[in-house]
């Protein structure tokens, strides 16, 4: 049985985050705990781990479909009210930096880019490849199930193109996906962004920063080992180091 999270490491805390490309509340999560770790006075040993999560895992490679008529279809409102709902969400991204444009948005499957993520991970760019996929999706209209955009998006962030082009024509990543996706299933997570803190606090949705600042703070607490207090004697009686055992000289009579 794999275990679902590794060991903890003193003095470190590491963030576990389920979410998906195509998912825009994953972006805005992505903004706002940047904004709580540059409140958080421990940020620099904090560790960001990305989790894949496909909010559609039967989607096609690419769908003709605008992001409009698809949300139409799913939640049954009139065009009006659905663009209604992407302007609300356009307006909360822009309130964090961030630059949307629905009408570019290239629906489809995000499993590749999930697997290019991965790939990215074991060369030290987790981060940033997540960063460069979530803007293409969002702002430049990139579609994330094209192995020739995915190649050249790899490459912008400093990785060995050619490498990321087989990696991802042979599914290297794939068994990777798939496990992330297992232990969402375990831990219960039905929706994305999904933030599990020291592997043991889970926060649902893309929280305001002061929560998540909360968080961490809370998270920070409990995987620090314990303080040490030391009493007694300075010569440590009736203690044993490196096999020997000091033994206090019977009292004179």
């Amino acid at each position: 049985m794999t275990a679902l999270f590794s060991p903890r490491t003193p003095g470190h805390l590491r963030v576990d985050i389920w979410s998906d490309i195509a998912c825009p509340w994953c972006y805005i999560g992505k903004r706002r705990l940047e904004s709580a770790l540059a409140q958080f006075e421990h940020r620099d040993r904090v560790e960001v781990v990305w989790r894949s999560f496909e909010l559609d895992p039967a989607a096609p490679p690419a769908l003709d479909q605008t992001m409009g008529e698809v949300l139409a279809k799913k939640y049954g409102r009139s065009p009006a009210q659905v663009q209604a709902m992407m302007d609300q969400v356009t307006a909360v991204a822009a309130a964090e930096g961030l630059s949307y444009h629905f009408d570019r948005a290239r629906l489809g499957s995000t499993f590749l880019a999930h697997q290019l993520i991965h790939h990215a991970a074991l060369h030290g760019q987790q981060g940033d490849m997540k960063e460069r996929l979530l803007r293409a999706y969002f702002s430049e209209g990139a579609r994330m199930g094209d192995l020739e955009t995915l190649t050249a998006l790899a490459e912008e962030v400093g990785l060995d193109s050619a490498a990321a082009r087989t990696a991802l024509s042979e599914g290297r990543h794939a068994d990777a996906v798939r496990q992330d996706e297992a232990q969402a299933q375990a831990l219960g997570i039905s929706g994305v962004p999904f933030f599990v803190l020291g592997g043991k606090y889970g926060v649902s949705g893309a929280q305001d920063p002061q929560v998540l600042l909360g968080a961490l703070q809370q998270a920070w607490a409990e995987v620090q080992p314990p303080a040490l207090v030391t009493l007694g004697d300075a010569d440590h009686a009736g203690a044993c180091e490196d096999g020997v055992c000091a033994v206090p000289e019977p009292a004179a009579r």
